[in-house]
């Protein structure tokens, strides 16, 4: 990951590897509308989530969504980096996009 690659924490972003490369999730408006359109409101992502309930298409598609549109890698290698990392590997930059679209920027 190169200096400007690194995530802004006070723009809500975060890091995720897939295919041996860092990528910067940012939770746009924009990211987080398409998000919305295809899981479903937001709020009950959270919900879902904080129960336990997540399911593992909806963290790959929130992910997905929130990954860089120009640079963004086809979704199913983005559930093969989370498969790879294991859930637990994906409970932090998870809590960092829920805790952002909970709370919003500072």
């Amino acid at each position: 990951m190169t200096a400007s690659a690194l995530p802004n924490a006070l723009r809500g972003e975060c890091a995720l590897a897939i295919a041996g490369t860092a990528y910067v999730m940012r939770p746009s408006f924009t990211a987080l509308v398409a998000a919305e359109e295809e899981l479903g409101p937001l709020f009950a992502l959270v919900e879902r989530a904080g129960a336990g309930e997540l399911r593992l298409a909806e963290m790959t598609a929130l992910f997905w969504h929130c990954l860089p549109d120009g640079d963004r890698p086809e979704r199913e290698t983005v559930g093969a980096a989370v498969v790879a990392q294991g859930l637990a590997a994906c409970a932090a930059p998870l809590r960092v996009l829920l805790g952002q679209i909970l709370k919003g920027s500072a």
